[in-house]
């Protein structure tokens, strides 16, 4: 069995400037990212029984480091999909119906969901989710992840300081923001369907 990768990013390192630096995701994907992926191989150098496993798999049946380890190279992963260069904007099409539907507007949904990860206490995500037909905005403090409660996740918000310091400090707002310059809608759409 093969060891767990780092997934590879689809732009460059400078690709989303100026919202976020090259600096940032040079510590954010290299550093951390990456930081996740060596110490989970070297928790499946003690327990083999982990390789061959999917990240998903390991989200949902296990607890502890083994779980934070998985959690993040995952939520990280995804974060990684809903960014890209040139993006943002809003939605269109089933996703921005389904906004309006669940939201009243996008700037309803857009404004709920800057309201959650501004005020997210510590480190997490924010996340829309689907689930059981509705849209939904929820928080996860840490690893956690929608998975392990039966929510699909469609988009996604790095909280942790990690994810905005070096470009913004301590102005988390600022950095949500930025966020939205880069949205990757066609990555979320996707999700959806």
């Amino acid at each position: 069995m093969s060891a767990f990768e780092l997934p590879a990013l689809s732009y460059e390192l400078n690709a989303l400037e100026p919202h976020l630096s090259r600096e940032t995701l040079d510590f954010h994907y290299n550093k951390h990212h990456q930081g996740y992926v060596n110490k989970l191989n070297a928790a499946a150098e003690k327990d083999p029984s982990l390789l061959g496993q999917s990240f998903e798999s390991l989200i949902k049946s296990k607890k502890g480091g083994v779980f934070n380890l998985a959690a993040q190279i995952w939520n990280h992963s995804f974060y990684w999909q809903c960014l890209a260069p040139n993006a943002g904007g809003e939605p269109g099409g089933v996703l921005a119906e389904a906004l309006v539907k669940n939201f009243g507007s996008f700037t309803a949904f857009q404004a709920e969901f800057n309201q959650v990860a501004a005020a997210h206490f510590g480190s997490g995500w924010t996340w829309l989710v689907e689930e059981a037909g509705t849209l939904k905005i929820v928080e996860t403090h840490d690893a956690d992840n929608p998975l392990r409660v039966g929510q699909k996740p469609l988009l996604t918000c790095d909280v942790w300081e990690h994810a905005y310091y070096i470009d913004y400090r301590n102005q988390r707002p600022k950095y949500i923001e930025a966020f939205w310059q880069l949205v990757n809608w066609d990555f979320v759409a996707v999700q959806l369907s």
